[in-house]
């Protein structure tokens, strides 16, 4: 037997080996037999659980967040939808967050200006709430909103079937990131929400402009270089 010869046999009694301890394993109970199965499609299990991990070191981040901002809640059930590709930060939003919640937590932690005298509850609906429970949502870890959406008004964005963040979304969006690093969003450019909508048409957009948060309104056909939107994944 020749010495190529010698090594095929012997790679073949290492691999007998290890199936023999992978069935060993699923008999004992050890090993699940959807792992086996991920192994047979040549799928890793174990970054399967590394990926489950990291969302559920997400959703304690969010719950610990809303838990210092008065709002005691579970978001064990809450699903984090995929990420294509680029859309790393997850917003969360626990059950019954509104707009003017959202903006009176801000204005309690720096200086914020609206635009407006009514309740933001009032005069604000959106494309998604947390009416009946909590939800999440993906956008792009960016302090700037999306370059990719420059010059687009929300009428434009509308239809394109672009989801886009909403005003409740983004100022949460905001208090997780000055939470995290003491920052701001928007220093530069101005978040269009267009995911929501006012009572007369107009679309609100936030930016730290002057010092301050600061909420704003514009018509649906409006845009520019510097206003941009925030593409969501739900």
């Amino acid at each position: 037997m020749s010495k190529k010869e010698v090594r095929v046999v012997g790679g073949m009694s290492k691999w007998s080996g290890v199936l023999k301890d992978v069935f060993r394993q699923i008999d004992d109970g050890s090993l699940a037999i959807e792992h086996f199965q991920a192994f047979l499609e040549h799928k890793n299990p174990f970054a399967v659980q590394a990926a489950q991990a990291a969302m559920e070191v997400i959703i304690e981040e969010w719950r610990k967040l809303y838990f210092t901002l008065g709002i005691f809640c579970n978001l064990s059930e809450v699903v984090i939808p995929d990420d294509p590709g680029g859309f790393n930060r997850v917003i969360i939003m626990a059950k019954g967050v509104k707009p003017q919640w959202a903006y009176d937590k801000c204005s309690g932690l720096f200086r914020c200006c609206e635009w407006t005298d009514e309740n933001l509850d009032e005069m604000v609906t959106s494309d998604r709430n947390a009416k009946n429970g909590p939800y999440a949502v993906r956008v792009r870890d960016r302090v700037e909103a999306d370059r990719e959406l420059k010059n687009m008004s929300a009428n434009d964005l509308k239809r394109q079937n672009i989801a886009s963040i909403t005003l409740e979304e983004r100022l949460v969006y905001e208090l997780k990131y000055f939470r995290e690093t003491g920052g701001y969003l928007d220093i530069q450019n101005v978040t269009l929400c267009s995911g929501s909508r006012c009572s007369d048409g107009d679309v609100p957009d936030v930016s730290w402009a002057g010092g301050e948060l600061d909420v704003s309104w514009g018509g649906p056909d409006v845009a520019s270089g510097h206003l941009r939107s925030r593409q969501v994944v739900f």
